[in-house]
């Protein structure tokens, strides 16, 4: 009897020790996530945050392993070694993105389709506005970065400038624009596709690239891009009376190249081949680059090819490099997160609803928090709450995805810390309160009926 009352003791003190060390973690990872999303949402470097988090929540995943609770491993390799390696491939993807681009912009092309846009509306402001808004999205549907943005940006708002679009309207109109392209960007899609890597979906599907992805992409960009130009034709008055104003330096101002006006169709080639012939993003991207030197007239030597290919990589890298490093961090962030929340998805999952409709309507009531790299922006603090919900396992993957990437659209489409965006603020001198205010509540009521085509067509 004596010794079954020791054990029964022993038994008693250690589930103590372990519900003290659960407690410890829990309060851990609650303080310095918290801490996290203040970080971020005052503007704080990702790169650093994630990886100070990743070091810190493994850390606090060794908390548990002295209480016994948690087995060790080998955290320089899992951790901060083979995620970084594993998203080798994706980093291909985001270059040859950026690269092409880049290529669209030195080559001509961009800066050709957008003046041949003023032309045709020059008389018209509305309907030049209108001109700008698709032309912005049909060039980001394969451009990408924030160097690509500025390229643009530096021909697009003298020309809403001269025609006299509000500063506040021509701002939201070009970031709104190229947030709708980003629906068909395979650049920024395998950047959110990374969240799901190795994500066991319940209905066994996979998110990837690809047919089944882009039937709900192609909507998606239609219907924020509807959704612009409803904002375009609401403040018609204000752009039909408006005052010409200057923007920028004029110096600084790009020289349009003469491109064939065939060259147009540049920018869609590499989503036509990933539709129609089904490649991959690589060479799809690949042989869009190829045809646009070839095209625009500058491969007719050796020499020249060399040079101006060398130069558009070199630049276009150089645009993504900081991004790179980032996405580098949110990897070994990813890592920490799944080890030491894998612990806790039994008590998380108690808070969080597991009826799809209602989780999907309460992200997109609460879609705002993505601003300021909120607990919904994926590549904020929204990190981490991705991770929460595929430990759960309960969702499929396709679902997750439109759940959470919707509302992280909002942020790439209107929210100051996205880098063009706040580039387009900074050179048109606008306030950020006021950026905020006239783009958010556009993507916001648009994101209603994306999620609305995802349940349609993605899961």
């Amino acid at each position: 009897m004596r010794y079954a009352a020791d054990a029964a003791w022993l038994m008693h003190k250690l589930k103590e020790e372990w519900m003290i060390g659960t407690w410890i973690m829990g309060i851990l990872l609650i303080v310095t996530f918290v801490g996290f999303i203040a970080y971020a949402m005052r503007g704080g470097n990702l790169t650093v945050g994630f990886f100070v988090l990743s070091v810190l929540w493994t850390g606090v995943y060794y908390i548990g392993v002295l209480t016994g609770d948690n087995e060790p491993f080998n955290f320089i390799k899992d951790t901060f070694s083979q995620p970084a390696l594993n998203y080798g491939g994706t980093a291909v993807q985001i270059i040859f993105g950026a690269w092409f681009g880049r290529v669209l912009v030195d080559t001509g092309i961009a800066a050709s389709i957008s003046n041949r846009t003023a032309q045709v509306g020059e008389k018209r402001p509305v309907l030049a506005t209108i001109l700008v808004a698709l032309v912005t999205c049909l060039i980001f549907t394969s451009a990408y970065g924030v160097g690509s943005a500025i390229a643009v940006g530096v021909i697009l708002f003298p020309i809403m400038a001269r025609i006299g679009v509000p500063k506040k309207i021509a701002v939201s109109v070009f970031t709104l624009s190229i947030g709708a392209a980003m629906w068909v960007n395979s650049v920024l899609f395998v950047q959110f596709a990374t969240f799901f890597e190795g994500y066991q979906s319940p209905d066994g599907q996979t998110v990837e690239w690809g047919n089944h992805y882009l039937s709900f992409g192609i909507v998606a960009m239609i219907i924020q891009m509807i959704a612009v130009i409803l904002f375009i034709l609401l403040n018609a008055k204000k752009i039909r009376n408006g005052e010409p104003y200057e923007v920028g330096d004029p110096n600084e101002r790009v020289e349009t190249k003469e491109v064939p006006v065939w060259t147009y169709i540049m920018p869609i080639v590499p989503v036509a081949l990933s539709i129609f012939l089904k490649w991959e993003a690589v060479p799809s991207l690949l042989i869009a680059t190829i045809l646009t030197f070839l095209f625009t007239g500058n491969m007719k030597s050796l020499k020249g090819f060399v040079e101006k290919m060398n130069g558009t990589a070199k630049v276009a890298i150089g645009d993504i490099g900081g991004l790179l490093i980032m996405l580098f961090c949110l990897t070994m962030f990813q890592a920490a997160a799944i080890r030491v929340l894998s612990g806790f998805t039994p008590i998380l999952g108690q808070f969080i609803p597991n009826n799809e409709l209602v989780l999907a309507l309460a992200v997109l009531i609460l879609a705002p928090l993505v601003l300021f790299r909120g607990p919904l922006e994926l590549f904020g603090a929204g990190a981490a709450t991705v991770t929460i919900l595929l430990g759960l396992g309960v969702f499929n993957g396709w679902f997750l995805y439109a759940v959470l990437v919707i509302p992280s659209t909002l942020g790439v489409s209107a929210c100051f810390t996205q880098s063009w965006n706040m580039w387009s603020v900074e050179y048109l001198q606008l306030d950020a309160k006021t950026f905020l205010k006239t783009g958010v509540p556009v993507y916001w009521i648009a994101s209603f009926f994306i999620m609305g085509a995802a349940s349609l067509l993605l899961f």
